[in-house]
């Protein structure tokens, strides 16, 4: 029978290989949860939460503490109707983080029961993306080192974090350039910049010859207005990240005409928010990236099975398994660099 039998929650630390700085933020570690479903007929399916008190206002304790109301909620469901499983669990409206970790549980269960990997079961529009990877914030010298490391492993698409020292970040820019010619960029400010700010960012920018692909959430997440001021004049295309976690943000943010990009993380909005994003995308001729917070290879394979199921992204920022200690790999898909595939 694919009818759930049980839920469980299990605290997991991992520890980043260097600090991860981004705008008015240092991280050490991460602490994400393991979310395990069990059937009756003993199958298992996996997801993690990575939560995110400065983007969700989650904080670990409380969503431990969610594990029997969960399991009260989706006991005795059939995974072979997952759309119903998910109708219930958007109801966490304030624990986003395990939504998703609970919702992609029930595709990797349901998905070991009838033997069907979950891409195939979201589209199977792709066999392999290309992630990026990301340079914190640091000095000038540092960031320069981190690129050339980068560029050594293969990686050709640079995310780059900006948004607490202006000049500084304009320097860093130009110097980053210098040494990686032909890469493609995603400045990402992590709502770090004044509007004003954000558009001397992109015009000097933009006058030392430097293309930018995306430049994300430059403004603060609630400042939309400021978003679209951005947008409008800047000569790269703006991303909204912060500002559009669940689906009714990125309708408003569609209706104010206020960004070229969306940045989907399963983190922010959960499966079922994700799959309606991208209709609403494609719909409103938006483009899309994929993101993730702290997610070790068993959250990020969450992310790189809907990449790979939907085909509807035009970037994948789901590097941060590169960047943790994690003693045992525990992704369905291979990585060969940058190149992620099944």
């Amino acid at each position: 029978m694919a009818k759930i039998k049980k839920v469980r929650f299990k605290l997991n630390t991992f520890e980043y290989i260097k600090p991860f700085h981004i705008a008015n933020n240092i991280a050490y570690d991460t602490k994400n949860i393991e979310v395990i479903i069990e059937l009756e007929n003993g199958i298992q399916g996996f997801g993690e939460a990575s939560p995110s008190f400065r983007v969700n206002g989650e904080r670990i304790e409380a969503l431990m503490a969610l594990e029997e109301v969960v399991e009260e909620m989706i006991m005795e469901m059939d995974v072979r109707e997952y759309r119903r499983i998910f109708e219930k669990i958007d109801s966490l409206k304030s624990a986003s983080s395990i939504k998703a970790a609970v919702q992609y549980a029930v595709l990797d269960a349901f998905g070991e029961e009838v033997g069907v990997p979950v891409y195939q079961i979201l589209g199977g529009a792709k066999k392999e993306i290309e992630t990026d990877y990301t340079i914190s914030i640091g000095s000038i010298e540092e960031r320069v080192k981190d690129v050339r490391e980068i560029l050594a492993r293969g990686h050709r698409i640079i995310k780059i974090k900006v948004g607490e020292n202006l000049e500084e970040d304009i320097q860093g820019m130009i110097a980053i350039h210098e040494v990686s010619k032909g890469c493609k960029y995603i400045v990402d400010a992590n709502t770090g910049y004044t509007p004003k700010q954000a558009i001397k960012f992109v015009k000097e920018v933009y006058r030392a010859g430097i293309d930018i692909s995306v430049f994300e959430q430059p403004v603060d997440m609630n400042d939309i207005e400021g978003l679209k001021y951005v947008r409008w004049k800047s000569p790269f295309p703006v991303a909204a990240d912060e500002s559009a976690r669940t689906k009714y943000d990125v309708f408003r943010l569609i209706k104010e005409e206020a960004v070229d990009y969306i940045n989907i993380k399963l983190m922010k909005s959960g499966i079922s928010d994700a799959l309606a994003i991208v209709e609403m995308a494609r719909t409103a001729n938006l483009r899309l990236i994929i993101g993730c917070m702290g997610e070790s290879s068993l959250g990020i394979n969450q992310s790189v099975h809907f990449a790979l199921g939907t085909g509807a992204f035009d970037f994948h920022d789901l590097d941060s398994l590169l960047m943790l200690k994690e003693e045992k790999f525990r992704g369905k898909y291979k990585v060969e660099g940058p190149v992620y595939k099944v």
